[in-house]
């Protein structure tokens, strides 16, 4: 069977062709050609020898994810359903803001974890994203955007004039990964750690470490694991103040409680922990960042009372975090409301008062479903063994 190189990183490509006979400096030059020029054809690889051409045509492809549908919200948002094979299909998300693009990556068909307030947690599990289908959400989106004219990309933000993406931008179009997509990534570890690494490859895609986030509900061994052997920025989806209310609406908290998540995030943003490790660029030792991003999620009744958010604060005293207090978007049959606007400030100055960076995320791409917690893509759940009808599911 012809491998799939599209999910190997430079540690793998090196072993292939060390195994079909070639030197390891080719593995430099095929990064660049299917990440960086966007070719899977080996016959395009102009500066490959054609007998080496036809050798990896022999042994090797480079299959890139099928694109299902398309739609786009009239802020630029993009929404992309790729198929991933056996009618299971995952939903991919790129944000066009002044100065940046940021890509929405999933990494499982589903997710196991049922957090009560987040769309794909009710589609049920499948399986764990392969490395290729990974790092081709980013191959797609970066191919099918730089062809693109400029201004199609750049958002639909209401800027002036002359003050949208700038010139880095337009030759990269996707400057930030988020892997916030579909699933949980550290419960398919190896997988996603291999995708960030290309990511990260100067000969791939060449993204710095502070420009790909992972957001976790909160894995404590394998926060301990990522900072060891890929440390991204990290972000925490946190959404409640104590154990009683996280047990509900994050159930994966009666195992890894608050007080182990948090102790975890502390050891992340130690600069003094940890080895230097090799082939990941460092701009400090351990975490890119000095601090966490903490995820909180504004359920109107719910979690969103100056009581609670004065345990937050008390909560997470000691341990460096900015908070991004995310409005609830709706999806079918969620049982929850979004607070009002008020009360998601008198939250926030709570925060702001007590001496904490707190901010509320813009809402992007809710009116296609784009938006945080509204993914569900297209799942045959594993655990039911039937299809899942997906509400919504936009046409394009």
């Amino acid at each position: 069977m012809a491998r799939n190189l599209l999910g190997f990183d430079a540690r793998a490509l090196t072993d292939f062709f060390c195994e079909i006979g070639e030197k390891s400096f080719r593995s430099r030059q095929l990064l660049r050609w299917i990440h960086q020029s966007g070719t899977p054809d080996f016959e395009q690889m102009t500066d490959l020898s054609r007998a080496l051409r036809a050798k990896l045509a022999d042994c090797a492809a480079v299959e890139i994810p099928h694109r299902v549908s398309a739609s786009e919200a009239p802020d630029g948002t993009r929404k992309w359903l790729l198929s991933v094979g056996d009618g299971n299909a995952i939903e991919t998300v790129f944000m066009p803001e002044v100065n940046r693009g940021t890509l929405c990556v999933s990494s499982q068909v589903g997710c196991a974890l049922e957090c009560a307030f987040c769309a794909t947690g009710r589609q049920g599990f499948n399986r764990n994203l392969t490395t290729a289908e990974i790092i081709g959400q980013l191959w797609w989106a970066t191919r099918t955007l730089s062809l693109e004219p400029d201004a199609a990309r750049l958002g639909r933000d209401n800027e002036p004039d002359g003050a949208r993406l700038g010139r880095g931008n337009v030759e990269r179009p996707v400057s930030n990964v988020v892997m916030m997509g579909m699933g949980e990534p550290l419960t398919n570890f190896d997988n996603v750690v291999r995708a960030m690494r290309i990511m990260l490859d100067d000969n791939a895609y060449g993204l710095s470490r502070r420009k790909v986030t992972l957001s976790t509900a909160g894995i404590v061994p394998a926060i301990d694991r990522l900072r060891e052997e890929c440390p991204v920025a990290l972000a925490v989806s946190l959404h409640a103040p104590n154990d009683a209310l996280r047990d509900e609406l994050v159930p994966i908290n009666k195992k890894y409680p608050l007080r182990q998540l948090l102790a975890a995030c502390q050891r992340y943003v130690d600069p003094l922990l940890g080895d230097d490790i090799p082939d990941v660029k460092w701009e400090r030792k351990g975490a890119p960042r000095d601090f966490v991003t903490f995820e909180y999620i504004m359920l109107d009744n719910v979690n969103d009372s100056v009581q609670q958010a004065r345990e937050l604060v008390a909560l997470t005293r000691d341990v460096p975090g900015k908070f991004n207090l995310i409005p609830f978007n709706s999806f079918s049959d969620s049982g929850f409301q979004r607070s009002p606007a008020r009360r998601v400030r008198a939250f926030q100055e709570v925060l702001i008062n007590a001496g904490l960076v707190a901010t509320v995320r813009r809402t992007r791409g809710d009116d296609i479903d784009g938006a945080c917690g509204q993914l569900a893509g297209r799942v045959r759940d594993g655990a039911a063994g039937g299809p899942i009808a997906i509400p919504k599911v936009a046409k394009g």
